[in-house]
């Protein structure tokens, strides 16, 4: 199979191949731009993968002019940058030691023992400059099925590192065959080993769960994680029942991982969010349950939050979405309330006043943002 496109042709791209080809090193893509490729999906980052040493690979990259920064050279990683494009360069590795979160690796100048480091059979896919497909462990098969498989004896792979375990459902979710279902030995070795991601840090699980959540349809994943035991070692309680519904009502709106993340349930302890992450959260979980209309929750939230507020609310009480809702919410949102403080002033002050515009303002709420100034200041607050 030969692969074609601007990530592959692009002109420093091909310049820091042929650097270290003409040196006698071989330079092969690997990993996402490739299985991308295969799959038809958009490529984002171009990384390589050589015998050649990481101090190697920086002589030739600046002896043909390009910037080199060593981004992970203990690791056999620096990053060369030629005509503004980055490339992350890695040497080929071989795994000496892991312990379930990191491994001590030597580097190798055998394809064969790096792929076989490697977690996935759709990520150990090599491709040379010309494009042509390197597929040193039988791979292409199961990425052009759609078939999310561990390289070698599952367990053994989960072992090395059990980030793995969440890697292969986020996986699964981003470019498994929904119809195919879960790879049935990969699922029975990520229940087994359960239990082994109370060792991976709070950051890297994360980052995996915002990156499976952010798939087109993470629903199926996320109910086969919730069947084997894995959901509940990273968000322990969370019910699944409305995640399905929610990616329906979303229809061709951009996913969101925090907004599914707000059905999931709230036992958020597992994970490293930022404060603003925490505080959407919350917003959005506090008005679930609430009765305001979807331009009051604009009004409240903003656009953004009110929109994942009706969406969340709609699936978690099975009932249809309002009328034009996504409309109203942008409305409130654009809207201003229509009494200032000095509208009240001097007859109050103080606490008072501050009750009398909290009044009003919820008076104004409830009329769905429709009542004017003159209608507020005028009628009962009741």
């Amino acid at each position: 199979m030969k692969l074609a496109g601007e990530w592959l042709s692009h002109p420093g791209t091909q310049a820091l191949c042929a650097a270290l080809a003409t040196a006698g090193y071989r330079a092969l893509f690997v990993g996402g731009c490739v299985r991308n490729a295969v799959l038809g999906e958009p490529v984002a980052d171009t990384d390589l993968t050589t015998d050649a040493l990481p101090e190697t690979v920086t002589q030739l990259a600046e002896a043909a002019g390009f910037k080199v920064v060593p981004t992970g050279i203990d690791h056999g990683t620096v990053t060369v940058i030629t005509r503004g494009r980055p490339h992350e360069v890695t040497t080929f590795r071989r795994d000496v030691e892991t312990d379930g979160r990191r491994a001590v690796v030597a580097f190798s100048t055998r394809i064969e023992e790096d792929a076989e480091r490697r977690d996935l059979t759709m990520n150990a896919l090599y491709a040379d400059a010309t494009g042509q497909v390197i597929d040193p462990l039988g791979g292409l098969p199961d990425t052009l099925a759609r078939r999310v498989r561990f390289v070698g004896d599952p367990e053994t792979r989960i072992r090395e590192d059990y980030l793995r375990i969440l890697r292969f459902f986020r996986f699964h979710a981003c470019y498994g065959d929904p119809a195919g279902g879960l790879d049935a030995e990969g699922l029975a070795a990520c229940a087994a080993l359960a239990e082994g991601l109370a060792r991976v840090s709070r950051e890297r699980v994360t980052a995996e769960l915002r990156k499976l959540l952010s798939a087109r349809d993470p629903a199926p994943a996320v109910a086969a994680m919730a069947q084997s035991g894995v959901l509940a070692q990273v968000l322990p309680g969370a019910d699944t029942r409305a995640l399905a519904p929610l990616v329906h009502l979303e229809g061709d709106l951009p996913p969101r991982w925090l907004r599914r993340l707000a059905v999931l349930g709230d036992d958020i302890a597992g994970l490293r969010l930022s404060r603003q992450e925490e505080a959407d959260l919350t917003r959005i979980r506090d008005h679930i349950g609430a009765s305001q209309t979807p331009a009051a929750l604009g009004w409240l939230l903003g656009a953004d939050l009110a929109a994942d507020t009706v969406l969340c609310r709609s699936a978690v009480l099975e009932s249809p979405l309002p009328a034009n809702w996504h409309e109203e919410a942008q409305r409130g949102a654009a809207a201003t309330f229509p009494v200032t403080a000095a509208d009240l002033m001097p007859a109050l002050q103080g606490p008072a006043l501050g009750a009398r515009l909290k009044a009003l303002q919820n008076r104004w709420l409830r009329s769905d943002l429709r009542l004017d100034k003159a209608a507020l200041l005028q009628g009962s607050d009741e």
